[in-house]
């Protein structure tokens, strides 16, 4: 133990020495937290800011519902705006011509046709360019189709004749809308994690670095077991990448608005993140022969896991691999973090948790037992 504990000593002094821990563990990951959140967008909260056309051709109950009961609540609390349309030909020429993100066209005889339990449609014109726009606005649809199909299937006659006087309202209900980052903490923490690699990656590669200086070689003639320099240069990775996080957390917070969640639960994924990502490291470091094929093979690794990580992007864009997502730290990291978005506790974090500590001893398992080629001199 005192052994371990020297090398950690010996090596945080030289990292603090070093501004590249520095640059990857908080300058890089911030800096471009910032880029991503000037250019797609955040910071000033999570306004939708979508704009949306009505071609109320019906006018009757169940399209005055929608309209008042919908749409004009999400208005009110500034996520759209509200235009009226003369008809669908307009509200399609003016989503064509950029002046609208998404048109909804309720046709002549809705309320009717709802009230009479007949088929009928509540049509979406989207503009291409305003993708996110016309998905919430499809979804408003659905879930004003589904309100009324209930309606219909409680109704002793299979209608819907009597719509309740109360207009619908939006609920934020916390196990469905708020288990998502708003979009500074999503760019904060998918950066933070992407980097945490490159930051651990010197604990991981300082025994390669030992071993081509010619240091190894003393420290294995002397009195000193395998196990405890592996443990005391992946541990000084640990602790160098966890004050990092803790200070890019902090600095995330204070500057750019980014809201992490509960402290312990933050604190824990971070403990397990930092972790999963040394025992990933020590493995592929226990399989290179130097420092400089270790560093090209964690990098590699890197951009690779947090591609399909979501770490870069939001994961659900890349459609079928999407379930790739799930072998990789950074989904759970960010999972989590989504898990204590919105209030969540410290134990809505358990699963992620547990997960990332699992890539942790599976790696550092590897690394133990390829140990005795990484201390080949």
């Amino acid at each position: 133990m005192r052994t371990m504990m020297i090398i950690l000593a010996k090596d945080l002094w030289l990292r603090s020495r070093d501004s590249t821990l520095l640059v990857y563990a908080v300058v890089l990951p911030l800096g471009l937290a910032f880029m991503f959140n000037l250019v797609l967008g955040g910071g000033g909260g999570d306004r939708l800011g979508a704009r949306y056309g009505v071609a109320d051709q019906d006018r009757g109950p169940a399209a005055t519902r929608f309209v008042t009961g919908v749409l004009r609540p999400m208005a009110a609390q500034g996520l759209i705006t509200l235009h009226a349309v003369t008809s669908r030909e307009e509200g399609r020429s003016r989503t064509e011509r950029g002046e609208l993100d998404a048109v909804f066209v309720i046709p002549e005889g809705f309320s009717a046709a709802v009230g009479a339990g007949r088929a009928t449609t509540l049509e979406v014109v989207g503009d291409v360019d305003a993708p996110i726009a016309v998905q919430v606005a499809r979804e408003a649809a659905q879930a004003y189709a589904t309100e009324l199909r209930s309606l219909r299937l409680a109704s002793p006659d299979g209608t819907a004749r009597d719509l309740p006087p109360a207009p619908l309202t939006l609920v934020d209900d916390a196990s469905a809308v708020t288990r998502q980052l708003d979009t500074t903490t999503y760019h904060a923490a998918g950066m933070a994690v992407f980097f945490l690699f490159f930051a651990v990656m010197f604990g991981a590669t300082g025994i390669l670095d030992e071993r081509s200086a010619g240091t190894l070689a003393r420290l294995l003639a002397a009195p000193v077991s395998r196990h405890a320099i592996l443990a005391g240069k992946l541990l000084g990775g640990v602790v160098a990448a966890v004050a990092g996080m803790a200070i890019l957390v902090v600095a995330s917070t204070l500057l750019l608005g980014a809201r992490w969640g509960d402290p312990l639960g933050v604190a824990a994924l971070v403990v397990a993140g930092v972790l999963a990502v040394t025992g990933l490291t020590g493995a592929v470091a226990a399989f290179s022969r130097t420092s400089e094929e270790a560093s090209n093979r964690l990098s590699g690794l890197a951009m690779v896991l947090g591609l399909f990580g979501g770490a870069l992007f939001p994961v659900a864009q890349l459609g079928g691999f999407a379930a790739v997502a799930s072998l990789t730290p950074h989904h759970w990291f960010l999972r989590g973090l989504a898990d204590l978005a919105g209030g969540g506790s410290a134990g809505e974090v358990l699963v992620p948790v547990a997960v990332l500590l699992c890539f942790a001893v599976l790696g550092g398992a590897l690394a133990t037992v390829r140990i005795g080629r990484l201390m080949r001199v």
